[in-house]
């Protein structure tokens, strides 16, 4: 993959999305003592990031992979977005989602004209029922991760943010199966090698993190988590850990705890609203403030779907 796939892809998606906004943090920024930017994908269609890339990778289907109908599997938003996509392309989907799935996501799928199959507590095992209905009925699978038209669709981020901000010093990037910060990466790396590309994982749900220390894929205990975006493993092959080898610095581990307070913080001070997944990176920076000190940083806030009685917990405490 290289930086000419993410331009393609921003002049195939732009039309069909939000340019998101890139808000400045004065609370944020006092608190490090540094320039906190907030990148805003809670305000993109379906409030998250995964419509850019599940639209990239749809919209380029043949025609006889439009026929055959499309599945997923997803922890929610990326389910939301390929149900969106097959709407708007007319094809059949079915999606495959863990019993796990906070209901707010799961309302927001149902919603829309798709065969909906909760299967298994895991996201892997999600993953895994997906893609053996994908060979038993003959279906075009859509990885939320492991495929270059969608990573090169979540990049076009990365273009967004340099385009606002040209000086940074920091991105900070929520970490699941890497899609996102793989494609932020090829973008803003190609662009200014030496912005600073930092991952964000829970430690409940590390297998970036632990798969990059290794050298290769691993598999790891997944425990439950408020960023149940970011849980579950990563497929072995996927062609995110090698971007993920050649273009991300460092991937900080962070506490549950910490995440609900950054949503509760950002809702506080910002008034936005962030699902765990999404506030990973400001928890990095709850975290690890000196880090950040006298440096221009841009937190990515991947999706604002929450359940709303988890939410209001939160922000009660």
């Amino acid at each position: 993959m290289n930086m000419s796939d993410i331009q393609n892809a921003h002049c195939r998606i732009k039309q069909h999305i939000k340019k998101t906004p890139l808000k400045h943090s004065n609370f944020f920024s006092l608190f490090c003592g540094g320039n906190v930017y907030l990148k805003l994908e809670n305000h993109q269609i379906t409030a998250s990031f995964k419509i850019r890339g599940a639209l990239n990778k749809m919209l380029q289907l043949t025609e006889e992979d439009k026929a055959k109908g499309v599945i997923t599997a997803s922890a929610g938003n990326h389910a939301q977005a390929v149900a969106i996509c097959a709407e708007k392309l007319g094809l059949s989907a079915k999606i495959v989602v863990p019993k796990t799935t906070p209901q707010k996501k799961i309302d927001k799928i149902k919603i829309h004209e798709v065969k909906l199959l909760l299967y298994g507590k895991t996201y892997d095992e999600a993953e895994q029922k997906a893609i053996s209905i994908a060979e038993e009925e003959n279906r075009t699978y859509i990885s939320p991760y492991n495929d270059k038209l969608v990573i090169a669709g979540q990049g076009t981020i990365g273009l967004e943010i340099l385009e606002d901000l040209p000086k940074i010093d920091v991105i900070l990037v929520p970490v699941g199966g890497g899609g996102l910060i793989s494609g932020i990466g090829i973008a803003v790396k190609n662009k200014n090698p030496t912005i600073k590309l930092i991952g964000v994982q829970s430690n409940a749900s590390p297998v970036m993190y632990k798969s990059l220390k290794a050298g290769k894929i691993v598999d790891v205990a997944i425990k439950n988590s408020i960023a149940d975006g970011l849980s579950g493993g990563i497929e072995k092959g996927s062609v995110t850990f090698e971007i993920c080898q050649k273009y991300v610095d460092e991937i900080i581990l962070v506490n549950e705890t910490t995440i609900q307070k950054a949503i509760k913080m950002l809702w506080e001070n910002q008034k936005e609203i962030s699902e765990g997944a999404g506030a990973v990176g400001l928890a990095a920076i709850l975290e690890n403030k000196k880090r950040f000190k006298n440096k221009t940083t841009v937190v990515v806030i991947s999706g604002g779907n929450i359940d709303d009685d988890i939410f209001k917990k939160i922000i009660s405490q």
